[in-house]
């Protein structure tokens, strides 16, 4: 089957925050936030690596972002991921770097920064517990190394370092990041990206390293309607609905604690509450069961039982519009089998079908029309082509998380507050948002 091809691509444009000037004995103000606009790029499958923490299936859209690394500054796209903690970058070993890649700016130039350095053994940066591998001392280099696993099941071999990156009017920031020696870029098309910028909350994550308290971006389902908002934004026209952080009391063996966790509660058919006992959604005793945000994930995943209870609720729901697939033999990229056939050439019919809402405490998420269904490129049986609802089955991956992707997170305003340990959303149209923030900031 060839790649899948699909054009919906935001870029979200990342920068540090600036101090807050404080005058002696005022009240703390919170610095203008910053606007930036998402911009549309099509990333093809398999272009770059995936991460330890991500799944085994290659995804064909990434949120990417573009920024200027290293003095003179080089632009690189990276990928951008609130999933992940370590950036990383894929090195040139020579001044001018591969002639295939460093051309269209797919690799960054270590040795033409008069700001690159290495990251030493002895460096806090190289102690870090939080990365899924974490760094290691290289004996004879005496350089910190990282390593990272792939889709296919190969890995990627670094060393941490760390450089300046700056974009727009903020202040360089000397940010740590894996410099690796190789990673995958088969492209043909010319649209490159260099590594991956990542967003977590752990200790080498960009957002740490950049001290950004809060965050939040707009997703967007066109080309060049997407917002990405660096800083507070306490805006009137964003009524924003917020679920707390959820966090163990006590370290637990599978549970990310430096990922965007919240508390799933429930999920919704059609208006109909699932009937799902509340311990299937909250995490077990081994910290197995979490409910991540995610923007390095493309669409939305659920555990086995609660993947199983709205896959029966759905099809019962659509029954009368869409014929069910029926193929116990397919399961597109490894995971979504609830799937239907619709005549090649002719949308599903979206207005139709039963919104999907996923309740947690004091916010909710609902997914529907168009972001239900997912066309399957390539697939046909007979005049139809196949269609499959965009959440999948975590167990058939296999994932020990519910993990919400970026697919479901378009036009909803999604904040990320870590001074008050929170996740906001607010249902928005992302070209709205665009102009409304161009008119109040």
């Amino acid at each position: 089957m060839p790649p899948p091809l699909l054009v919906c691509l935001l870029l979200l444009l990342l920068a540090a925050a600036r101090p807050w000037p404080v005058a002696a004995g005022a009240p703390k103000t919170a610095a203008k936030p910053r606007v930036f606009p998402l911009r549309a790029r099509q990333v093809p499958a398999w272009a770059l690596p995936r991460p330890p923490s991500k799944l085994r299936f290659h995804h064909n859209v990434s949120l990417t972002v573009s920024l200027a690394v290293g003095t003179p500054p080089q632009n690189v796209t990276m990928v951008l991921d609130t999933g992940s903690e370590l950036s990383w970058l894929l090195c040139a070993p020579g001044r001018q770097g591969n002639a295939s890649t460093a051309a269209r700016g797919a690799s960054f130039r270590p040795r033409a920064s008069g700001t690159f350095a290495a990251v030493p053994c002895g460096s806090p940066q190289c102690s870090s517990r939080d990365l899924p591998a974490p760094p290691s001392c290289d004996g004879a280099s005496r350089r910190c190394s990282v390593s990272l696993s792939y889709a296919d099941g190969s890995s990627s071999d670094g060393a941490l370092a760390t450089d300046v990156f700056a974009v727009g009017d903020a202040p360089p920031l000397r940010s740590a990041f894996g410099c690796m020696s190789s990673a995958y870029d088969s492209s043909p098309d010319g649209v490159a990206t260099a590594g991956l910028l990542g967003m977590n909350r752990g200790t080498l994550s960009f957002v740490s390293q950049a001290s950004t308290r809060r965050f939040s971006y707009c997703i967007s389902d066109r080309d060049d309607a997407g917002v990405l908002l660096l800083g507070h934004s306490d805006l009137p026209f964003l009524p924003l609905n917020y679920t707390p952080l959820y966090q163990p009391t006590l370290p637990l063996p599978y549970f990310d604690r430096v990922a965007y966790s919240v508390q799933l509660l429930g999920i919704r058919v059609g208006g109909k509450p699932l009937p799902i006992p509340a311990s299937v959604l909250a995490p077990d005793h081994t910290g197995a069961g979490q409910t991540m945000v995610d923007s390095g994930t493309q669409f939305t995943f659920l555990l086995g039982d609660a993947y199983s209870a709205l896959k029966a609720e759905f099809l019962k729901q659509t029954k009368p519009i869409l014929p069910a697939l029926d193929d116990p033999n397919f399961a597109f990229q490894e995971a979504f089998d609830t799937c239907f056939r619709v005549p090649a050439g002719r949308p599903p019919p979206s207005a139709r079908l039963p919104a999907v809402s996923l309740l947690f405490k004091g916010a909710e998420m609902s997914v529907a029309g168009d972001r239900l269904l997912y066309k399957v490129p390539g697939e046909r049986r007979g005049g139809d082509g196949v269609w499959c609802l965009t959440f999948g089955n975590a167990d058939m991956v296999p994932l020990t998380a519910y993990v919400i992707g970026h697919h479901h997170q378009m036009n909803l305003w999604v904040e990320y507050d870590l001074e008050r340990g929170r996740v906001g959303l607010a249902p928005v149209k992302c070209d709205v948002a665009s102009e409304r923030l161009g008119l109040m900031l």
